[in-house]
């Protein structure tokens, strides 16, 4: 393998392993100055296998120092999904003179006479920042006798309740249970039969709550992750619920579905524990794949990354509560705007191009939206390979095309469009950050998000901007490319 073949593909901005497989990012959480991913880690090959919890840390949630594996496989079964938090009070015992972590987490055991396998929930804890794990000896805590899905435990404390919170996928439900120590569990509710789509199994919950940014009214939010079913366009994706939450039972407030991310590459994802009060952020974090072709992408000797860190709230919009998210702010660290893009009228059949020829690049622009409009921006990887974003106002969608993008044999589905419906607002705002294998998108200051692979030879040499139908009015935007 040569080294270039092994870098080719490898993200800039985004963490994706040193070597092998990835795949749901687990217990992240912020504990003294440094933000913790753990991540389901193959470490023996780059497809997905016996999980164990890589584990990496970082200062501003971008550039991120890959540290030991930090949960191996033991009698119990392998290392599946989970949570980490802080046990401030120690309610746990485990900790004497200050606060530490506690990953709680699914063993995974396969068994050997052809019967289901089993899955349970473990603790493990650490006293050193992560550095080093002891596995309860008590492990594990949480198990059920006929479930067999029964796993990706999300944990938080409830200050209303002075209890500790768990969200469980349990098959086509989440279950929540409560602890007063993270060791003795109790069965709360179950939510979820004929509640949003069931188009596969559910997977990694995420409960939370939130105030909107219009009114202050309390809400909690419920992400889901939804498998792939091998029939659908789409593949593994998640939906989100929002509602109330009394400590024991979730109520949601709506019967539609609502999807987090209009594209193809965002799974699994759920956000930081313990992030402090004065900071004040949501900050999530996805996997950047899809079950569908997750094991056949074209990388080689590392397989998969993560999204970017995204800062999440809650807007109302027309009378309807909406997640809405944004890259984290540390992000503009990394970018310099160099080419202003403002007051641009372009014609019918016209275009403009601007040079790249970065490594990665931001695009941001802000657009009149006109009664009879189509335009394109075309990120142009090569001279034969691009990435087409178009907006239709017949239709008021955008869409984003990755057939002509580079490499895409290896799915029938990854050529397939991606497009998502929008609101009527009488502007359209793109922001557009591209890696070195992923463009992604947040449409509206953040409203409607699509995130996509793209395996192209070089991310960029030109975007170009064209009008399809009508006058293209840009009011404002930039380019930016990376910082010095």
């Amino acid at each position: 393998m040569t080294i270039k073949a092994f870098q080719k593909y490898r993200p800039n901005l985004h963490f994706a392993p040193k070597e092998n497989w990835l795949n749901d990012p687990n217990g992240l959480i912020y504990f003294k100055g440094e933000y913790h991913l753990f991540f389901q880690h193959n470490p023996h090959d780059t497809i997905w296998g016996p999980m164990h919890w890589g584990h990496a840390i970082s200062k501003d949630l971008i550039s991120w120092e890959e540290l030991d594996i930090a949960l191996y496989p033991d009698d119990h079964g392998t290392i599946f999904s989970g949570s980490a938090v802080v046990d401030w009070n120690n309610t746990t015992g485990f900790f004497h003179d200050e606060p530490g972590l506690v990953a709680i987490f699914t063993h995974h055991k396969d068994s050997e006479d052809g019967r289901p396998a089993k899955q349970t929930q473990s603790l493990a804890y650490s006293t050193d920042k992560g550095r080093t794990w002891f596995k309860y000896e008590g492990n594990p805590v949480l198990s059920h006798e006929t479930k067999i899905d029964f796993r990706d435990p999300k944990v938080f404390w409830d200050s209303d309740n002075n209890k500790w919170i768990m969200s469980l996928a349990t098959g086509h439900t989440i279950t929540f249970y409560s602890s007063p120590n993270l060791i003795d569990w109790k069965f709360e509710s179950e939510f979820g039969e004929d509640k949003g789509s069931h188009d596969g199994v559910w997977e990694c919950p995420d409960l939370f709550k939130f105030k909107t940014e219009e009114t202050e009214e309390e809400k909690w939010v419920l992400f889901v992750s939804i498998g792939d079913n091998g029939r659908s366009d789409m593949g593994s994706r998640t939906q989100y619920f929002v509602g109330s939450f009394d400590g024991s039972v979730f109520k949601e407030e709506h019967n539609d579905v609502r999807w987090l991310d209009y594209g193809k590459d965002n799974y699994a994802g759920v956000s930081f524990s313990d992030i402090p009060e004065e900071d004040g952020r949501r900050i999530y974090l996805g996997w950047m794949s899809n079950w569908r072709y997750a094991n056949e992408v074209p990388t080689v000797g590392w397989r998969s990354q993560m999204t970017l860190p995204r800062e999440l709230s809650l807007r109302k919009v027309r009378d309807k509560y909406i997640i809405n998210q944004k890259p984290v702010g540390e992000l503009n660290r990394y970018f310099e705007r160099n080419v202003n893009i403002k007051d641009i009228a372009i014609h019918q059949g016209e275009s403009k191009m601007y040079n790249v020829d970065e490594p990665y690049f931001e695009l941001f622009l802000e657009i009149a939206k006109g009664d009879e409009n189509q335009f394109g921006i075309s990120l142009n990887h090569t001279q034969t390979n691009r990435t087409t974003i178009e907006y239709d106002s017949k239709s008021n969608t955008v869409a984003l095309n990755r057939d002509l993008s580079g490499e895409v044999a290896f799915s029938e589905m990854f050529s397939l469009e991606q497009s998502v419906s929008i609101d009527d607002s009488a502007t359209l705002t793109l922001q557009i950050i591209a890696d070195a294998s992923s463009v992604e998108i947040f449409i509206n200051g953040g409203i409607y998000a699509m995130t996509s692979l793209v395996y192209p030879e070089k991310i960029c040499e030109t975007v170009t901007i064209s009008s399809k139908k009508g006058k293209l009015s840009i009011y404002d935007g930039y380019l930016a490319t990376p910082s010095n």
